[in-house]
């Protein structure tokens, strides 16, 4: 059971979403493609972070808990990490979208992205000597500057309301990842690199860094959507 730990948190957080996007009233299975393409996009640079911070020892794994697959210093479960994790997100910002109407948040959007830009602003300022928060709040910054003022999306707040829907969830997986309900973390984190604030045994900073992940995939989900759409419509 040990070796299995992660694949089964993978397993366990897909197979729900997995089995219902093809229920016939959410079908989002006829958006697979846009999904895959969306988040091969956005996994590799997360995915290069992943590795640079690893050969930092920024973060390290415990391959007790894995199938002992590396790539790159990286066990098999961390790559389809970036697959499995996205989908549920997606999917779940895909339900709300289809059955609730949240347009209203829309006019709040610019508000809350300018507000969480100066808090990643604040921290990151305050903790240049560690690299992990620095580095995701830099990231953040750069995501919702592009998103808010460049490609002028209006759906920041939504994101993070559907993200807030999701935090049991992540609690759970990104617990179990961190040490909750097992003897040792699957990932382990130098204290030196990180602020040290723990929700449970979750670094604050990962709540950060998923919620980039979560909203970059989103953006891309959206773009490969629209533009399968447009394919599939007839011409006049």
């Amino acid at each position: 059971m040990k070796p299995y730990a992660y694949i089964l948190i993978e397993f366990f957080t897909v197979i729900v979403c997995l089995i219902f996007s093809f229920d016939k009233r959410i079908q989002f299975h006829k958006h697979f493609t846009s999904f895959f393409k969306a988040s091969l996009i956005v996994a590799v640079p997360f995915i290069i972070w992943d590795i640079l911070f690893t050969e930092m020892e920024v973060w390290w794994f415990n391959f007790d808990y894995t199938l002992g697959i590396k790539l790159c210093g990286l066990p098999v479960e961390e790559w389809l990490f970036f697959i499995c994790i996205p989908f549920s997100c997606i999917f779940t910002f895909f339900y709300i979208e289809t059955f609730f109407k949240l347009d209203l948040l829309n006019r709040y959007t610019k508000l809350v992205s300018v507000l969480l830009i100066m808090i990643c602003l604040f921290v990151a300022v305050c903790n240049t000597d560690k690299i992990y928060p620095l580095v995701t709040c830099i990231t953040t910054i750069i995501v919702l500057i592009y998103l808010e003022f460049i490609v002028k999306a209006d759906w920041v707040l939504k994101a993070l309301v559907v993200y807030l829907i999701l935090l049991p969830g992540f609690i759970s997986v990104n617990g179990l990842l961190t040490g909750s309900m097992l003897d040792s973390p699957i990932v382990n984190y130098a204290p030196e690199e990180i602020l040290n604030i723990r929700l449970f045994t979750i670094p604050v900073e990962d709540m950060l860094y998923g919620f980039t992940q979560f909203i970059l995939v989103w953006y891309f989900f959206q773009f490969f959507k629209s533009s399968s759409v447009k394919k599939s419509s007839p011409e006049r």
